[in-house]
């Protein structure tokens, strides 16, 4: 259903039929102004309920106001009438069901109280003053700009952040709630910096309402509703068009594969099993202690979807990262033989978890031709980013969770056995035009005892610093968009504490500035050299130089733009430094370095090359003469290169 249904009899068929995108306008709490008389529709799917009743501030908290249920759609409905405003009054829905009550929170909510309250608010979302039409100018002019042979040849740099351990009042810990700063104050502070870092997107981990800080938001309550830690509706708003205004995109993690068991929450939201599966064998995921949703009803359908584009269509979002896709994709997930049933083709998929991850992606897309749908899917499920049409579940782009792993694993080893290991740099590229890849540096990685980022690296301080350059250059140069979570820019050693804000007082040290003026510097070499993000989907934006370089634990390639104009990455992983170094290359005369992470101005050792890099030749065993030239190459140093005719920029 592509157009908006005022017609509720209507509403409520395609509700059923898990075709209705715009559930939220139907179901929930709705005001309307007739003859200065508010007028306030409340509605609410609880089909297995003998009684609802609207409880309220406005009502009474005991037994409030009886509701009236549509024997045909199982919806029950209350028209109330005010002579003043309800909006920001409170409300629950009282469910009756075989002489047991519960006192349950309104599945569209607009607005919701937080953390130990768990009411919603009457609310009203529109009416706020967009300012970012030059925003979406952009990103239009970037859709017809891509070609259809380089899927997305545009720059994707994304900072994943949490809003409320990013930073805090004072510094102090938000333990309890009690030093959030507000969606507006964090947006005034992150916008600017974003910018000066180079980031073209910001990813937020789970701002719809979540009662429990240490669930990080992946375990929410309210999914119409971003979280009143840092504001209300409008405060939000302003957040997102803040940073459009600074040509930053706005991505939200998005989790349609679960949700707690919260008594005011979805969980068996009229005295039973409503949202979630039936069957025992598919209904809860033992780990997280949450209920897994029914992803095969109809009115489950369109409860998500319509979720999904409220998001792009009421707070102008620019795309939405899907959480545990794995877990949703298959029957055998996480339970042991015995614990599930097999499709009717003996097989571990679920099949209606692929139908409606194909209709969502094919819902978005159809609406938001320029949307990020990107799934975090942490098996080789085939096709995840290729459109339904060629018979992909459609998103656009997948985490690289795989890379992550491979170059955690190396960076950590002594370089004396990295050579057994050479394969985690190049094993990759074997599989990297498969789907549309990010790369990231996630939470996940930085949590539980795996080490922050800077922590990972082998060796004593020094060489901490000068691998972590090393290994940030490789991946911002390996042909995929980027992604790293808040805190790795100048490399703070503790792990992320979703209690307290990053160490930003770690900046006083000299090697924690000088990092976070390299990954800026970093950051602004990449959005400024197309070679790096033109082609990141085929081998023509990437050709191997020297992959096999085991013994020495160095890789050196290229990266080419759609003009065929190119640049010559060249990584070390080894602390000894290289003398001397032969890159060989195709065309002979001068060479110039553009960009090496052993700069003094970032903590290095100031092993540098020229600007006049001549080319010599040498005949090879078949008679054919090689161009080649020699370089300097620093100890856990990376190097970038390009012939001195050639269009690139240096920042």
């Amino acid at each position: 259903m592509e157009e908006k249904v005022k017609n509720t009899d209507l509403a409520a068929y395609y509700f059923h039929q898990g075709t209705n995108f715009y559930a939220y306008e139907y179901l929930g709490c709705h005001e309307t102004i007739r003859d200065n008389i508010y007028e306030y529709s409340f509605r609410v799917w609880a089909p297995n309920a003998d009684s609802v009743m609207l409880v309220s501030d406005f009502t009474s908290w005991d037994n409030g106001l009886q509701m009236k249920k549509n024997l045909d759609s199982g919806i029950w409905e209350l028209l109330f009438s005010s002579n003043e405003s309800l909006i920001g009054k409170c409300y629950k829905y009282k469910i009756w069901n075989r002489g047991n009550c519960y006192y349950k929170a309104d599945p569209y909510a607009f607005h919701s109280e937080s953390l130990t309250k768990t009411a919603s608010i009457v609310s009203n979302i529109d009416g706020f003053s967009w300012s970012d039409e030059n925003w979406f100018k952009y990103k239009t002019s970037l859709l017809k700009n891509r070609t259809k042979k380089y899927y997305n040849s545009t720059p994707i740099n994304i900072y994943e952040m949490s809003l409320g351990s990013w930073r805090t009042k004072n510094g102090d810990s938000n333990f309890g709630g009690a030093n959030y700063l507000n969606y507006r104050e964090i947006a005034d502070i992150l916008t600017p910096y974003l910018k000066k870092m180079g980031y073209t997107h910001v990813e937020l981990m789970p701002i719809m309402e979540h009662p429990y800080d240490g669930s990080w938001g992946y375990q929410i309550t309210g999914y119409y509703s971003p979280t009143s830690r840092f504001g209300n509706p409008c405060d939000f708003m302003y957040f997102v068009n803040k940073l459009h205004e600074s040509g930053i995109g706005v991505i939200l993690d998005w989790v349609p594969a679960h949700f707690p068991k919260d008594a005011h929450g979805l969980y068996e939201f009229d005295g039973q099993p409503l949202y979630e599966y039936q069957g025992y064998d598919r209904m809860e995921h033992k780990v997280w202690g949450t209920r897994f949703f029914d992803l095969g009803r109809e009115e489950i359908q369109s409860f998500l979807v319509s979720n999904a584009l409220f998001w792009f269509r009421k707070y102008h979002i620019d795309g939405l990262r899907v959480d545990a896709v794995a877990s949703m994709l298959y029957l055998d997930f996480d339970r042991d033989p015995g614990e599930w049933v097999p499709n009717e083709e003996g097989e571990n998929k679920n099949k209606e978890a692929i139908a409606f991850l194909k209709k969502l992606n094919s819902a978005v897309f159809a609406e938001f031709e320029d949307a990020l749908m990107i799934a975090e899917e942490s098996t080789d499920w085939p096709m995840i980013t290729k459109p339904v049409s060629q018979g992909g579940l459609g998103f656009n782009y997948k985490w690289n969770m795989g890379w992550a792993n491979d170059m955690f694993e190396y960076v950590e080893s002594d370089p004396v056995y990295r050579k057994y290991k050479h394969d985690k740099l190049t094993f990759p590229m074997m599989y990297a035009f498969n789907e549309n890849y990010i790369y990231p540096i996630s939470h996940d990685e930085v949590v539980h005892g795996k080490k922050s980022l800077i922590d990972k690296m082998y060796g004593n301080y020094d060489d901490k610093f000068s691998l972590m350059r090393a290994f940030m250059t490789y991946m911002m140069s390996m042909p995929g968009k980027k992604m790293t979570f808040m805190g790795t820019e100048f490399a703070q050693f503790r792990e992320w504490d979703y209690k307290n804000q990053l160490e930003w007082f770690m900046l006083d040290f000299p090697r924690h500035k000088e990092m976070q003026d390299f990954i800026a510097s970093l950051n602004n070499f990449y959005l400024a050299n197309k070679q790096l993000w033109e082609i990141d989907n085929s081998w023509d934006g990437y050709e191997w130089i020297e992959p096999n370089e085991s013994n020495w634990n160095i890789i050196s390639f290229k990266r080419k733009a759609i003009d065929k104009s190119e640049i010559i990455i060249v990584v070390n992983f080894s602390p000894v430094t290289r003398e001397n170094y032969t890159v060989k290359v195709n065309k002979s005369g001068k060479y110039e370095e553009i960009f090496n992470t052993d700069e003094f101005c970032y903590g290095g050792k100031g092993i540098i090359n020229g600007k006049n890099i001549k080319t010599s030749q040498y005949e090879e065993q078949s008679g054919e003469k090689q161009n080649y030239f020699n370089i300097n190459l620093p100890s856990n140093g990376a190097v970038i290169l390009r012939k001195k005719d050639g269009m690139v920029r240096r920042v």
